[in-house]
Parts: C-alpha cells; sequence; structure tokens
C-alpha cells in the first residue's frame, strides 16, 4: 500500500496542499492518519478520492453535492437511486446553461452580422446593444 505525504499528494493529484487541507476540513478527505511528527499521511485511498472529486467537479457538481457523491459511494447499491435523482438535476441545470449558451451565440452572431453591414461612420452596433441592457 502506497503512503504519500502531502507535497506527494498534491502532486499526483494536480491540487495544491492548501486544497487538500481544505476538503480534509470539509470531510470530503476522511481518515486521514498523522505519523508521530504530526505529519499528514495519506494512502492510495486518499489519491483515488481526489480524482472521484476532480471528475465530479469537472461535471459541474458542486462540493456540497460532491459530499453526497462520496457518501453514496460508501454504498452504490442502495444509492443508485439518490445518484440517478442527482444526475437528472445536474442534467437538467446543463441542458438550462446550453440553452442560455445558444441564445448567447445567436445574438453575437447577429450583431457581428450588423457590424457588416453599417458603415465606418456608422455607431458600433455591438456598444449599443451593450449600452441597451
Amino acid at each position: 500500500m502506497s503512503h504519500y505525504s502531502i507535497g506527494e499528494l498534491a502532486e499526483a493529484s494536480g491540487l495544491s496542499r492548501d486544497t487538500l487541507r481544505y476538503y480534509e476540513r470539509l470531510g470530503l478527505l476522511q481518515q486521514v492518519n498523522r505519523d508521530p511528527g504530526g505529519r499528514r499521511v495519506y494512502a492510495e485511498r486518499h489519491l483515488s478520492t481526489l480524482r472521484f472529486i476532480r471528475r465530479a467537479q469537472s461535471m459541474g457538481f458542486r462540493l456540497e453535492e460532491i459530499g453526497q457523491l462520496l457518501q453514496f459511494r460508501q454504498d452504490p447499491t442502495t444509492a443508485k437511486r439518490d445518484v440517478q435523482k442527482l444526475m437528472q438535476q445536474k442534467l437538467k441545470l446543463v441542458e438550462q446553461q446550453l440553452q442560455e449558451l445558444q441564445l448567447l451565440r445567436d445574438e453575437m452572431v447577429l450583431l457581428l452580422n450588423l457590424c457588416g453591414c453599417v458603415s465606418q461612420s456608422d455607431a458600433c452596433p455591438i456598444l449599443g446593444s451593450l449600452e441597451e441592457s
């Protein structure tokens, strides 16, 4: 079984030492042992947990939600329904954000097209649009 110092775990996970300490304070990293000198000693399971956290963050989960997912991870068969519900909520949010981004994209394309239709002496339609809101 591999053991890591905080610096080694930070390097292996791509996270800062401060982030590791923060995750420990939040309870996301559990049962961190200490050596006789009081230094943290991390195990392979901590690295696995950090990879899980980073992946969940990349999917848009907040730390509070990740804490729930980590609890569900302890018994994935009984938590299946709860995990699905949480993922459905996250998917709904992502779909809403996609709609908003599509509208924003369409507005930007329209404004850029308007720029091509006005003469150099006319006011900039992009600036005009930004001032309207």
